[in-house]
């Protein structure tokens, strides 16, 4: 017997699942951190990773992908649910079924950049840096700017 108040969808890893332009229409239009960023370059990001697609009724409302090499190291990026699903759970259980992927257990670290959705990531362990003098970076910002997609 199912309770009424859990959020039906189907969380898959399978590729042919997933809807490129529609994860490439809310990249580009609707997120903070790809804003422009070409067809091209979200399809090859799809291929070369571990990506999880949020279905509802068969039709995609949400999206993940890893990039990992299954062994140590993991970096969480484009986490999305649409607007319009927002506020019903979604993300909670795209997380948890990331969290728990047989894939990805015994890494030695997670990571992801967020600005907005801290609460959601630390209910699953994620905190801030504690050695980021350790960490370091090359950002190109805007970097997608010049190209068309």
């Amino acid at each position: 017997m199912s309770n009424s108040n859990t959020p039906v969808v189907c969380i898959t890893t399978d590729i042919s699942k997933i809807d490129i332009l529609f994860v490439h229409d809310y990249l580009s239009n609707h997120s903070y951190w790809a804003r422009g960023i070409p067809l091209e370059t979200v399809s090859k990001s799809i291929e070369n990773s571990l990506c999880f697609a949020v279905l509802k009724d068969d039709v995609m409302i949400g999206f993940a992908r890893m990039i990992t090499d299954k062994a140590t190291f993991c970096y969480l990026c484009d986490v999305f649910i649409i607007e319009d699903q927002r506020g019903n759970g979604y993300s909670k259980i795209l997380m948890q079924t990331i969290m728990a992927y047989p894939e990805l257990q015994g890494l030695r670290r997670f990571m992801l950049a967020t600005v907005d959705a801290h609460g959601l990531y630390r209910q699953f362990g994620f905190d801030a840096l504690l050695t980021h003098e350790r960490i370091m970076e090359i950002q190109y910002q805007d970097v997608y700017a010049c190209k068309q997609s």
